[in-house]
């Protein structure tokens, strides 16, 4: 637009030709500057000082670095780590996340790890090893059908509503626990048409997240999908797990420090739960010396339930969208609010 001044985006990950000439073809005054980089020293200082939208995983200059500096648009959805950074303090700062750009994949994997430890495929997969044909095969492999279970969800983000979707063939009942429970309908960011949830119509009731333990009573699946905030620390603690139906399972695909490990070792040693599949943990890598390594019916994963050949064209995706709002002064999607910690 003639007489506009020209938008400088930086953009610091790896992202192919093919995806930047679409960003680039959103306005004439978007000027995009790719330069994958391991440090913030592999970036000139001139790129830096210029840069008035900067698209990063990991990389975070000084405030006095980035003085045009007006958002910052992070490439995965859980950015706890980075909220003391001092860039992020500058005022008026706009930072987004990725929520949404994994919510297929993640749902997918909730969904294999229900079926995984209802179908008892560990001890499957551990009898094949051993050649072995139970004569008590029935009884050993009784499964724990999802149809007819209740499952609930922790967060009922854009995560949780694509699990919630999933489920609906399966003749599962679902219920989740979200923030503000007044408010069922989705305002952020959908993947895409036939994704999610948008209006909470897929779950037979929403809890608050004070009533998260009444929910638990009755789930015999527990998905922790919320978000790592000072309030959700420790907040799926011994109660919550104690209060759930004994037998029941925990799919953990948030983030680390949610789950109190301890209350959780102690649920899963005296059968309280069945089973558990866990993505995330307090301390990442899981140190060799954890007992969850050696627990015949939990599933452990390293941190990957977010993985997807297809991650930077969704995140692309999401970025256009979001690139087309601020060209257009349109508020962003997923906005972080520094208050709720997300």
């Amino acid at each position: 637009m003639p007489g506009l001044p020209t938008i400088e985006v930086l953009i610091t990950v790896p992202v192919g030709e093919e995806l930047l000439t679409r960003l680039r073809g959103i306005s004439p005054r978007i000027h995009i500057t790719a330069i994958p980089a391991g440090g913030l020293g592999e970036i000139p200082a001139e790129t830096w000082a210029q840069a008035e939208v900067l698209y990063t995983a990991h990389l975070l200059p000084l405030p006095e670095q980035v003085p045009a500096l007006r958002w910052v648009q992070f490439h995965f959805a859980g950015i706890d780590r980075f909220l003391e950074e001092p860039l992020l303090q500058k005022e008026g700062l706009l930072v987004t996340t990725l929520s949404g750009a994994s919510a297929s994949q993640v749902a997918e994997y909730v969904l294999t790890m229900m079926l995984a430890l209802g179908r008892k495929l560990p001890a499957l997969l551990a009898a094949q090893k051993k050649a072995e044909w139970p004569k008590d095969r029935f009884e050993r492999f009784s499964p724990f059908e999802l149809r007819d279970k209740t499952v609930g969800i922790v967060g009922y983000g854009s995560i949780g509503r694509q699990v919630a979707r999933l489920l609906q063939p399966f003749g599962a009942r679902v219920l989740a626990c979200k923030r503000d429970a007044m408010r069922p309908a989705d305002t952020g960011y959908i993947p895409a048409e036939g994704m999610g949830d948008p209006g909470g119509d897929l779950v037979t009731r929403l809890y608050p997240a004070q009533a998260i333990r009444s929910m638990a009573r009755e789930c015999h699946f527990l998905v922790v999908t919320a978000p790592l905030t000072p309030e959700t620390t420790n907040l799926i603690d011994e109660q919550v797990l104690q209060g759930m139906p004994t037998g029941s399972f925990l799919i953990d695909v948030s983030r680390g420090g949610i789950v109190n490990h301890a209350a959780l070792l102690k649920a899963l040693q005296s059968g309280k739960l069945a089973g558990a599949a866990l993505d995330v943990f307090p301390e990442e890598p899981l140190p060799p010396s954890s007992p969850l390594w050696n627990m015949p019916t939990v599933v452990i994963s390293p941190h990957i339930s977010g993985s997807s050949p297809h991650y930077t064209e969704r995140a692309m995706r999401l970025f256009a969208e979001n690139l087309l709002r601020y060209v257009s002064g349109l508020t962003l999607y997923n906005l972080v609010d520094r208050r709720r910690g997300y």
